[in-house]
């Protein structure tokens, strides 16, 4: 059975922990928290625990490493387990740039390693129904797509909301169009920390009309993370929580007289998608094949992360001249 080690068992990391060690895969856990470090031993008293990567890179039982630490961190832990002969799996948000991404993307094809991103929603089912149904015309030629990913959430010191929450919906919305947005524009607020955005809404414009609008927010009421996708022949709502796709038999006609045929439950979903991710990464591991979500991948949603990002420190900028 093909091992991995851990590395980092906080709030998400744990969950890799679990996740692993139910499918008999987990070789070592990395933890630098004393009161993680004993409370890990006492449950996996079977798992060795260490306090750095050391033991892990040298230990050639260990074929695969997940990175699931701060994000400051991931661009120098994944490198060494790639220079150490480790496949690799990183949690997102892949890294801090896309230039940091690239240099790991290189490290990997030139060692002929696997190295994938942890874009979890690529492994929800309902996510693979969504897009064979467009796929297949279901919807005619989608218009529009709205996502909501909203809660009082986990507030960083180091990076925004958009870096934090919007990884998952660019992913998302990379896999199911396969293409980049030709526009970009956003407005945020900084509610908390001074050009740290807390409340941010994006706007993506696409070739072909399709144009993409999220609002993204860890200082927010109520946790909805929705998306909408509207069609010529017909609206999808994608509930993320309860993971249900409802098909609304909804348009326009062409002399613009609504039609309104009722809604239908195309699916409910029931899979664990980080057991599903978890399960892809070890077959990646022995087939020695190409991961959905891999480093390329991770490279393309950052380079997005970033375009956006600059263009919310433009707007900052425009701001401040205006309140001089």
């Amino acid at each position: 059975m093909i091992k991995i080690a851990v590395i980092g068992a906080g709030a998400w990391g744990i969950n890799h922990v679990k996740t692993f060690y139910k499918l008999g895969a987990l070789g070592a856990v990395v933890e630098p928290d004393e009161a993680l470090q004993r409370k890990l031993k006492n449950e996996y008293p079977n798992i060795p625990t260490y306090s750095n990567m050391d033991h892990v890179l040298t230990d050639k039982s260990i074929k695969g490493v997940v990175i699931a630490t701060p994000v400051n961190t991931h661009f120098v832990l994944a490198k060494k387990a790639l220079e150490a002969g480790k496949d690799v799996l990183v949690e997102k948000p892949f890294t801090l740039s896309s230039s940091e991404g690239e240099k790991l993307v290189k490290v990997a094809e030139k060692r002929n390693l696997i190295l994938m991103v942890g874009h979890l929603l690529l492994y929800q089912p309902a996510i693979q129904f969504i897009k064979n149904y467009i796929k297949r015309g279901k919807l005619g030629e989608v218009k529009s797509i709205h996502q909501q990913r909203t809660k009082l959430g986990k507030v960083r010191s180091f990076e925004n909301v958009l870096w934090s929450f919007a990884v998952h919906d660019i992913a998302v919305i990379l896999y199911l169009f396969e293409k980049h947005p030709q526009v970009i524009t956003s407005k945020s607020q900084s509610i908390l920390q001074e050009d740290i955005a807390d409340d941010v809404y994006l706007h993506l414009g696409f070739s072909n009309n399709l144009s993409v609008n999220m609002h993204i927010s860890w200082y927010y009421p109520e946790d909805i993370r929705k998306m909408i996708i509207v069609g010529r022949e017909g609206m999808l709502v994608y509930n993320e929580h309860d993971q249900s796709v409802i098909l609304h038999r909804k348009t326009v006609s062409d002399d613009l007289e609504n039609i309104d045929k009722g809604k239908k439950v195309l699916f409910i979903g029931d899979s664990n998608p980080l057991k599903l991710e978890c399960n892809h990464f070890l077959s990646c591991i022995s087939n020695r094949s190409n991961p959905l979500s891999d480093g390329q991948n991770g490279v393309e949603v950052i380079q997005l992360l970033e375009k956006t990002h600059q263009e919310i420190r433009q707007q900052n900028n425009r701001f401040r001249l205006l309140g001089n």
